[in-house]
């Protein structure tokens, strides 16, 4: 017992859609999760759907200084079950055992007062730990600048940014030392540098022997940072094993999803009032091919709601490559059932390519989102007369670009 950092055992949880079943105020994720069956009229009403298993019997031991990460598509049951490992949810049945100090990162500001001062909240989040305060005291500088808030340390975080919010509380998470680290897409917010700065303290934590359990949809960093991974689908433990093994198991899942159609995926979030119903990627030269033009549309459900369209083109393991929505459009072209993206020319070097795409009105109010809603493929071609080729660990695009090759003396 004495290797085992976390035992969970026949573990299951179970929402009542409507109401509250535990007094928190965690049933939006149980609806979010299911929210699209109810919204798209599947075969059963909201009445006779009102009981939803976020988890379903799981059962696995993690291991001291192991490196977990937890995959998935969204509405799967990681979140919940990252929720039950940190005491903000009780399980229906079965038993979490936590041998050990838990640390969780679970949203932006999770056990954060916005009353007290950041300084304040340190000491707070320590206490909660069941760190004595001159432990705490020890870390502070470290915390205030990691996190880079020095500025606004002795300022209440409820006038804070949310990206100050997730700096601090990454800091305070990450320094306090908890013996066993959860982190729920810490790496969905935050600038590149501040990203860079989470995977390089998670990678140290790792080697210092302390578990970590990560939830991410960035398969990529999934499979550099951690020593194994779970796939969690329809609330079950559909794979678990080594990173590149449960990934590729989680990427056949999708691709087989993606089969079915864009009208027929029920993993996705939002409000649901208006839904993206298909997505078609051509060009005026047939295929795609590196350095032509492409034209991507994007089909709704309603033309009546305005709202903006977002997608993040992402290489085969899910990491980023660029992002483009269409808040720019011109308000006389803001209504209607398409949105139309061209490109000229494509600068992708040749591969295969997935989309995540989202709906979004009021600017921030998220209609829809659904990972992985379309893939293409980019065959090779020629930009400016060069030829464009990929080069594995060389990048995904390329640009227009000219040489000069010059002297100079003295």
């Amino acid at each position: 017992m004495s290797d085992i950092a976390v035992r969970i055992e026949h573990l299951s949880k179970k929402y009542h859609l409507g109401r509250r079943t535990d007094g928190h105020p965690t049933l939006r994720d149980a609806v979010a999760s299911l929210g699209t069956r109810v919204i798209q009229g599947r075969s059963k009403t909201a009445s006779q759907s009102s009981e939803f298993w976020a988890l379903s019997d799981v059962s696995f031991d993690i291991q001291r200084g192991e490196v977990l990460g937890i995959i998935g598509a969204n509405g799967a049951g990681k979140s919940t079950l990252l929720k039950i490992l940190a005491r903000i949810v009780s399980p229906t049945s079965g038993r979490a055992t936590v041998y050990g100090r838990l640390g969780a990162l679970l949203e932006v500001g999770t056990g954060f007062h916005p009353e007290l001062t950041g300084r304040e909240n340190i000491f707070l989040n320590g206490a909660i730990l069941g760190m004595k305060r001159h432990e705490i005291a020890a870390k502070l500088d470290q915390i205030i600048d990691f996190a880079g808030v020095e500025q606004f340390i002795d300022t209440p975080i409820k006038r804070y940014s949310s990206g100050m919010y997730l700096r601090l509380a990454f800091a305070v998470a990450a320094h306090i030392q908890p013996e066993i680290l959860v982190l729920d897409e810490i790496l969905a917010v935050g600038d590149a540098e501040f990203q860079r700065k989470c995977l390089n303290r998670i990678e140290t934590i790792g080697n210092s022997g302390r578990t970590v359990i990560l939830v991410s949809h960035q398969l990529g960093t999934v499979q550099k940072l951690c020593t194994r991974a779970i796939l969690i689908s329809g609330g079950k433990v559909a794979a678990d094993g080594s990173p590149s093994d449960v990934v590729s198991a989680h990427l056949r899942r999708t691709d087989a999803q993606m089969a079915a159609g864009l009208s027929a995926r029920t993993d996705r979030l939002g409000e649901g009032r208006v839904r993206l119903s298909h997505i078609d990627i051509s060009s005026p030269t047939g295929a795609l091919v590196a350095g032509s033009p492409a034209v991507l549309t994007f089909e709704i459900s309603r033309s009546d709601i305005k709202v903006d369209c977002s997608f993040t083109i992402c290489d085969e393991v899910g990491e980023a490559i660029a992002s483009f929505d269409s808040a720019n459009i011109s308000e006389v072209d803001s209504v209607g059932s398409h949105f139309r993206c061209e490109f000229t020319p494509l600068l992708l070097v040749p591969g295969r390519y997935y989309i995540n795409a989202g709906l979004y009105s009021s600017g921030a109010l998220m209609e829809d989102h659904v990972e992985r809603a379309t893939v293409f493929d980019v065959h090779a071609g020629q930009l400016a007369g060069r030829a464009v080729i990929a080069y594995p660990g060389y990048g995904h695009m390329t640009m227009q670009h000219q040489w000069t090759r010059v002297s100079q003396e003295g």
